[in-house]
């Protein structure tokens, strides 16, 4: 397996509100782990929720008796959820706060994903399928028939968030299991790549740059095209032998 990931803060905000974790070795009882958080929340509380969230997340998988994974990644980001709440009830300045968050683990030839928000996941194989749905206004009207994915990619209200870590007592994820095959790649990545550049051109990126120089590719394609949001970007490659550790 190989991975890498990057955070950059784009070329309009100044604050990177955007957190990832990744770790190919074992977490917990998680044989690797991946995460993209993509933090919301005037002043520095995005910044704030996107790490805090991250970090209790592990805090829970690291320190809670094992159990099935998935339902451990459940259980993680409702804690998360919590802890959240909580912290923002404490300070004003975290008020309103909350976080997108991405978690992925890999078992043997499968890909098991948990997801609240609009961060993503792609599978790459010879077409890229996005496994994750997004949680937002514009993705419920895509899905209603009501917007086109072409109108939605320029919709007004298209960073309107209906799920979040933080945002509500109940965080509510979805899950995704896929089977893997060589020749696979997983991108995961905050709205500040995939606003910015075009599914296509994610593939092309992927599948024709060396691995170790996709992620920089990604980014300099988004900020080539305005680099509106911060940007965070995880690309995995769970057959390639070559070990790379995080």
């Amino acid at each position: 397996m190989r991975v890498y990931g990057k955070t950059d803060v784009g070329l309009v905000r100044k604050i990177n509100q955007d957190f990832i974790y990744y770790s190919q070795e074992p977490v917990g009882a998680f044989p690797n782990l991946f995460i993209v958080a993509d933090g919301m929340g005037g002043h520095n509380a995005g910044d704030f929720a996107s790490r805090y969230a991250v970090e209790c997340f592990l805090e829970y998988i690291k320190t809670s008796k094992p159990d099935a994974l998935i339902r451990m990644v459940d259980e993680g980001v409702k804690y998360a959820n919590r802890k959240l709440i909580e912290k923002a009830a404490e300070d004003e300045s975290l008020r309103g706060m909350g976080t997108t968050m991405v978690v992925a683990y890999i078992e043997e030839d499968q890909l098991f994903v948990g997801n609240i928000g609009d961060s993503r996941l792609y599978l790459l194989d010879k077409e890229i399928n996005q496994v994750t749905e997004d949680h937002s206004f514009v993705a419920t009207l895509v899905r209603a028939g009501e917007l086109t994915k072409e109108q939605a990619r320029n919709h007004p209200d298209k960073n309107i968030i209906t799920r979040a870590v933080g945002a509500a007592e109940n965080a509510k994820i979805d899950f995704f299991e896929v089977d893997l095959e060589r020749g696979d790649q997983i991108l995961m990545c905050s709205d500040g790549l995939s606003n910015m550049v075009e599914d296509d051109m994610l593939f092309d990126i992927v599948k024709n740059t060396y691995i170790g120089d996709v992620v920089d590719e990604l980014i300099d394609e988004a900020k080539h095209n305005g680099g509106l949001d911060n940007i965070a970007v995880i690309v995995i490659d769970p057959f390639d032998v070559e070990v790379n550790r995080c």
